[in-house]
């Protein structure tokens, strides 16, 4: 490998040829070979945006000459446009502020700035002026969260929301056998049953709704330990205000830099929200494939779209793919909350030191439950149908419809009807019209599914 010699306060090194990056950058390749898993693209164009925000506030602030100021910003906008991961290859598993990923990305632009400008530009003296790694890193992965859910899981979220409104117009008025235990109970209508679905993702786009504003207040201003040494006293706001202007959101210093930089329980409160929404979609996902399962020995409820084969040895079988891997990504975001929930608690006095793994994992889970949230509605929630010969079979024939003649003939009673039509399998309503004085029209009315997904008394 062709290299070149570069230099920082530990000595020479040598860097490859064509890396953007420089020396410190490369020892922490050489340091942490760890797992192969490096930072999202989202989280690297977070810093950018940061260190593009901090040049210029830094020019406004008469810190920053003018023409390094708009050099940064250029090779900021460039790799915005056109982000080489290449040129940002460090693990996550590296130092737990996380400095090693913010050199790299000073170092980046330092090299590009230098070259457009012909002269030198300083990673640490012009790219990182009135910041620390300390409360860069903790601001990165605030504000490439928050762009993340503003921009990637709430219009998906809300999308799949919408899709389940409108499949609730389509066969809303279908009743079905209804569940608790796996067991037959009373039942519901598929409006009531899509609708529950609904009201569960309303609540979690609610939570991440309230997240998102707290993912708003940022650390930065606050510098090593939240004193804000080495930055002006205005840089805070101002900082905040061209980040704004730079990217739609709205951002603001955090009310005390000691606890966003000593600790992360905004993304560990983020990250509660997205297990929240995990949970959901895997009920969700859950119920789809209990109400698709069969065809024939299942409850075979619901048809499932049928994407792919189903199996490598039985011919014509086909399996719910979608509401499968939905749930699989629904128990990695679990699992990255958990990892998030022990992350949290390393904040040691001034700095919390599992950064990059919080990072990682906060926005994998955004990308996961986005793509989740996608998949669902298109390829699962628009395309099943619902089997009507069998829901209509397996209303007919479930005992536990006798529930509603509870007020009119007692528990007991009631018990020894649905006993009976269990054990000789015939509709409750025959049974009902031989041990009760009511007539079938009587009974059709009160038995009458449609009429008692609405509750109430049998008597109202």
């Amino acid at each position: 490998m062709v290299t070149r010699t570069e230099r920082d306060s530990m000595g020479e090194l040598q860097v490859p040829l064509k890396a953007l990056y420089q020396a410190q950058t490369q020892r922490a390749v050489q340091n942490f070979q760890l797992s192969g898993l490096t930072l999202p693209a989202n989280f690297i164009r977070a810093l950018l945006q940061i260190k593009k925000a901090a040049a210029q506030t830094n020019q406004q602030l008469n810190l920053l000459d003018a023409s390094i100021s708009q050099a940064i910003c250029q090779a900021a906008d460039s790799q915005l446009a056109n982000t080489d991961m290449q040129q940002y290859p460090l693990d996550i598993f590296q130092t737990g502020s996380g400095t090693s990923t913010n050199m790299n990305v000073n170092e980046v632009l330092a090299t590009l700035a230098s070259r457009t400008l012909k002269q030198s530009v300083n990673p640490n003296d012009h790219v990182n002026l009135g910041q620390s790694s300390n409360d860069t890193i903790p601001s990165a992965i605030h504000v490439s969260a928050a762009l993340a859910l503003q921009q990637q899981l709430l219009p998906a979220l809300q999308q799949l929301q919408q899709q389940l409104a409108t499949k609730a117009e389509q066969i809303g008025h279908l009743v079905k056998t209804g569940r608790t235990h796996l067991m037959d109970a009373m039942p519901v209508s598929f409006g009531q049953v899509l609708g529950g679905w609904q009201a569960q993702l309303n609540l979690a786009e609610q939570q991440l709704q309230m997240q998102l504003h707290h993912l708003q207040a940022l650390a930065q201003g606050g510098t090593a330990v939240g004193t804000g040494i080495n930055a002006a006293p205005a840089f805070a706001h101002k900082f905040c205000q061209q980040l704004n202007q730079n990217t739609g959101l709205v951002f603001r210093p955090a009310a005390n830099f000691f606890s966003v930089i000593g600790s992360q329980d905004t993304a560990v409160a983020a990250s509660g929200a997205l297990k929240m929404l995990a949970v959901s979609l895997m009920k969700i996902s859950n119920d789809l494939r209990w109400m698709n399962s069969g065809p024939l020995a299942g409850l075979g409820e619901i048809e499932l779209p049928a994407l792919q084969p189903g199996s490598s040895i039985m011919p014509g079988k086909v399996n719910p793919v979608i509401p499968e891997a939905v749930a699989m990504i629904c128990a990695q975001v679990i699992g990255n909350d958990a990892s998030i929930t022990l992350a949290g608690q390393s904040g040691n006095f001034e700095l919390n030191v599992m950064l990059p793994l919080i990072a990682h994992n906060l926005l994998q889970s955004i990308s996961l439950l986005s793509n989740a949230c996608n998949t669902l509605a298109q390829n699962a929630i628009t395309g099943f149908t619902v089997r009507e010969d069998n829901i209509s079979k397996a209303l007919a024939l479930n005992p536990i419809l006798v529930t509603a003649l509870n007020p009119l003939i007692g528990y007991t009673k009631a018990a020894e009807i649905a006993k009976q039509a269990y054990h000789e399998k015939r509709p409750i309503l025959d049974i009902a019209l031989e041990q009760t004085n009511y007539s079938q029209a009587e009974l059709e009315q009160l038995l009458n599914p449609a009429r008692l997904c609405k509750g109430g008394n049998i008597s109202d």
